[in-house]
């Protein structure tokens, strides 16, 4: 049974098709890219996977119950978390604060504990302290030392995106999409989130989806890759195959010109 499978996925506003009938399974374990040029539907179809969005047709199932009509908060208990193209963190939030409120949804103190600061509200933040502190270090020196009391908007663009990912870690999920991780870094930043890509799936044990255009990172990371155009799925399979693919190509780099006969 696929961890995440997709059957028939439609979503339109207005005129215009955004998701046309998509077909995705994604396995355990697997890290898989979702491709496509600008416009493809491929943050709509995260948004419709997260409750952002509610599909016109088609089942969206994940561990084969389906998810349609959740709140996105229940979406995010279930299991699965995102970050997003456009960076949104709590940016007055101190680094680590981040973090630690990510991890609400899988409190059990509620109110009337938290009123009373009981012994186990005491225990419990001290958990969800020393669980941040072990996601942030899995950024290396990015976010940890002086930088775990700074507030967010004092950090870089590129560790910014990190703290989202760290962020998405800590509602403890086992499906984590990423929407165009590296959008806006260097090539040495590329090139350590890469690694960080797959150590996601390697150390921490999760199944990733990936959003992204630089096909560097792609043919890096990916275990299969799934193309988008239009909405409409017109290629899947390894990262050789699907760049080799005429109708790829031509998703891509338009329609080959042909003189008048």
């Amino acid at each position: 049974m696929a961890l995440l499978d997709t059957r028939g996925v439609c979503k339109s506003f207005g005129g215009v098709q955004a998701v046309a009938g998509v077909d995705m399974q994604v396995s355990e374990g697997e890290i898989v890219s979702v491709i496509g040029p600008n416009g493809a539907g491929k943050t709509s179809f995260f948004n419709l996977v997260t409750g952002l969005y509610s599909p016109d047709s088609g089942e969206i199932l994940f561990e084969g119950q389906s998810i349609v009509g959740l709140q996105s908060s229940d979406i995010t208990e279930a299991g699965i978390a995102r970050t997003f193209q456009n960076v949104r963190l709590f940016l007055n939030m101190t680094v680590i604060e981040n973090v630690m409120v990510a991890q609400h949804c899988r409190t059990r103190a509620g109110a009337f504990r938290a009123i009373l600061r009981t012994p186990f509200l005491r225990r419990e933040e001290a958990q969800i302290k020393a669980r941040a502190e072990d996601i942030l270090a899995f950024f290396g020196s990015r976010l940890v030392g002086y930088r775990i009391d700074q507030p967010a908007f004092s950090l870089s663009y590129a560790n910014r995106r990190r703290l989202e990912i760290a962020r998405a870690m800590a509602t403890e999920p086992r499906l984590l999409l990423l929407d165009e991780p590296v959008a806006g870094m260097n090539p040495r930043e590329t090139v350590e989130l890469t690694a960080l890509i797959r150590k996601l799936r390697d150390e921490w044990g999760l199944t990733v989806v990936v959003i992204e255009h630089d096909m560097r990172v792609v043919r890096d990371v990916s275990d299969r890759v799934i193309v988008l155009d239009h909405g409409v799925k017109i290629a899947e399979g390894s990262y050789d195959e699907v760049s080799s693919d005429e109708a790829v190509i031509e998703a891509y780099l338009g329609r080959p010109w042909e003189p008048d006969s």
